[in-house]
């Protein structure tokens, strides 16, 4: 079986990580291929859904959500819904305060094929979300 992406993907997802706004010729400029390596390559990783966007990085404290909690989710079990596990469903919810988090998680808990929800309160964000070292890690098989 082919390795899903190779050492240049690897580099082209870095530098967009990196740089998320960098234009295509700066890419290929940065990374020393033509420019429509790079297309070819961001439009065969978009195509595989290895890449699933360009948005932006949205930071919710920065809007006013200052409370970020994992909530794990037990989910009444029905017919083409069979989980195995305490927890079947991990979330992070993002609210403006405590009492906003409450009010957030009894909308969620309202629900009817929800049984069950453990809160736990992230105190502060000690590792930002990254996917660099799986990429690199996949790259390098």
């Amino acid at each position: 079986m082919r390795a899903p992406i190779d050492i240049l993907d690897a580099r082209l997802i870095a530098l967009l990580t990196e740089q998320p706004r960098i234009g295509i010729l700066e890419c290929a400029r940065r990374l020393r291929v033509a420019r429509g390596t790079v297309q070819a390559r961001l439009d065969r990783l978009t195509g595989r859904g290895v890449i699933r966007g360009y948005g932006p990085d949205i930071a919710p404290a920065a809007l006013g959500y200052g409370v970020t909690a994992f909530v794990t989710l037990e989910i009444r079990q029905s017919r083409g819904h069979t989980i195995t596990g305490g927890g079947d469903l991990l979330c992070r919810i993002v609210a403006r305060s405590n009492a906003d988090l409450q009010r957030v998680i009894d909308q969620v808990v309202g629900y009817e094929a929800i049984v069950r929800a453990a809160t736990i309160i992230a105190l502060a964000e000690q590792i930002p979300y990254r996917t660099l070292p799986l990429v690199e890690s996949v790259a390098a098989q």
